[in-house]
């Protein structure tokens, strides 16, 4: 039995991709009018995932990466501000699952956001944050999500955690930690090796029985 439950954010905890949209594009119509590149949550969700920087210059490819980056700094500031107030779509049945889940198991969140990101969840949805234990991501701690996981797992002494993601970058972050990883099939996007996989949310409280 697991003794520690570890969800990712973007695509497994909710969809923030139509919200982030709008916060970014508002930011760039109003300070950086040389962006030319359109920015949509279809496309987010095939770069979400990603740490921040890497993100950046893919979106901005109108812009050197160096701008790019610091325009992503902006973009970043605002969303997490907008998030905080407007929230975004939780996935169906993810908040009981959380509930039901945190009757058994501790909760914690690692994800590839800045600072403010994982905060502006619990703003934006405060009957939340009770059940979840602890929470890291680049943005504080500087490093990459495996050794965020990693050392989230170290500092709450848990024996048998799980990583519950959507990427295939979650997949392998998850085995360069050590812990085995749950496909949210329904997030965005395709995995190849998993212990097991979910359609929904709700589909976690039959496989962690």
């Amino acid at each position: 039995m697991y003794d520690g439950i570890i969800f990712d954010m973007d695509g497994t905890i909710w969809d923030s991709t139509e919200e982030v949209a709008f916060a970014f594009s508002e930011v760039v119509k109003n300070k950086y009018p040389e962006v030319t590149d359109e920015i949509t949550a279809k496309k987010l969700k095939s770069l979400f995932g990603q740490l921040l920087d890497d993100i950046a210059v893919q979106l901005f490819r109108s812009v050197p990466a160096e701008k790019a980056i610091k325009i992503m700094r902006d973009c970043c500031e605002y969303e997490t501000e907008y998030l905080a107030k407007h929230n975004a779509k939780i996935y169906p049945g993810m908040e009981k699952t959380i509930k039901e889940l945190s009757k058994k198991y501790r909760l914690f969140i690692v994800s590839n956001c800045q600072e403010g990101y994982i905060q502006c969840f619990f703003k934006a949805n405060p009957h939340l944050e009770k059940y979840f234990t602890d929470y890291e991501y680049p943005g504080r701690s500087g490093k990459a999500k495996a050794d965020n996981i990693r050392m989230l797992v170290e500092r709450n002494n848990l024996k048998k955690p799980v990583y519950i993601g959507d990427t295939e970058g979650d997949s392998k972050a998850a085995k360069e930690a050590g812990v085995p990883f749950i496909f949210a099939r329904y997030g965005f996007g395709d995995v190849t090796k998993y212990e097991a996989v979910i359609d929904a949310p709700l589909e976690l409280l039959n496989i962690l029985k």
